[in-house]
């Protein structure tokens, strides 16, 4: 083979390969999820979707591939609330590329992340120094919901979409937090105490309501007592009356007294812990005090029947 053949034939292979080259070079192909940027000279021209995908040789380019995937980064946002307390808000910012606004994304911002950043900031601080650090704490959702509406309304024209803004805690300053732990220990000893006062009350009420209808029914039984024995001596009496002829009542009081008496004693020595303290006396003082009794009730009966009695008038003493 002459050296002009073996040159023209490299030269060849080397134009087969270059054109294969050139040929397999102009197919591509893109992720799931992901988008690619096509650029003709320099110039957008069009947005290349998952899988296989052809480019014109030395005129198109792919200049990025951009994901569609949900993707999130967090914020910390130092302020102060309108009652002078520091407060530190983390702030979860979840966004994505919307898929008719690829082209915006990628030529009208060239750091999201900054921007979206300074407007969190923007919004934060245009609220929470307007609240006191309580009603920071009860509208934290609101705050949230107002970040993703200003954020959402102001990225759309770069082409994303904010689909949601967390805020997961308020911060305050640690003495802070340590006089707002206090605070709300100090409320629950309150609230505990007087629960603990008002289950003493509902007890000592229970407790006196019991003790009055103890006292009811005890005095119901006394009474009953009294009347069983009121029965009991008539019945006495009128039996011992008639079985013994000539006997008055006041016999029959006498040994009613004596029995009960003798009764009495007995009680008391069947007793071991009895704490009754015996005065020395004689069964002769049954007489007198049954004596005594009767003379009273004589006496009152008398004053009863007699008319009104005025009592003299007091001398006048000398001016």
């Amino acid at each position: 083979m002459d050296p002009m053949t073996t040159v023209l034939l490299l030269i060849g292979a080397l134009v087969v390969i270059f054109a294969l080259s050139i040929g397999f070079g102009s197919f591509f192909t893109v992720e799931t999820a992901q988008v690619a940027i096509v650029q003709r000279l320099g110039k957008f021209a069009r947005v290349a979707g998952p899988g296989l995908n052809w480019k014109t040789p030395f005129i198109e380019v792919v200049v990025q591939r951009m994901s569609m995937k949900v993707q999130q980064f967090d914020v910390q946002v130092e302020t102060k609330t309108q009652d002078n307390v520091f407060v530190q808000i983390p702030v979860s910012i979840q966004y994505k590329v919307m898929p008719d606004g690829v082209e915006s994304a990628f030529y009208k911002l060239s750091d999201p992340v900054k921007q979206i950043e300074s407007m969190v900031y923007n919004v934060v601080l245009g609220h929470v120094p307007k609240m006191k650090l309580d009603d920071t704490f009860l509208n934290q959702a609101d705050i949230a919901s107002d970040l993703r509406d200003n954020l959402d309304g102001s990225m759309k024209e770069y082409g994303y979409s904010i689909v949601k803004v967390l805020i997961s805690d308020i911060v305050p300053d640690t003495k802070v937090k340590a006089a707002m732990n206090d605070i709300n220990a100090a409320q629950r000893e309150r609230e505990a105490t007087v629960s603990r006062a008002e289950t003493n009350k509902l007890l000592l009420v229970k407790q006196a309501e019991a003790e009055a209808e103890s006292k009811r029914l005890q005095g119901e039984g006394i009474a009953n007592q009294r009347k069983a024995i009121i029965a009991g001596l008539k019945d006495s009496v009128e039996d011992f009356a008639k079985t013994v002829p000539g006997s008055s009542a006041q016999d029959v009081m006498q040994l009613v007294l004596m029995t009960q008496y003798f009764d009495t004693l007995k009680e008391i020595a069947a007793n071991d812990h009895t704490n009754t303290v015996l005065i020395p006396h004689t069964p002769n003082t049954l007489t007198d005090l049954f004596g005594q009794i009767r003379n009273a009730i004589i006496s009152g009966t008398e004053l009863t029947k007699q008319p009104n009695i005025s009592l003299p008038a007091a001398p006048e003493t000398p001016k």
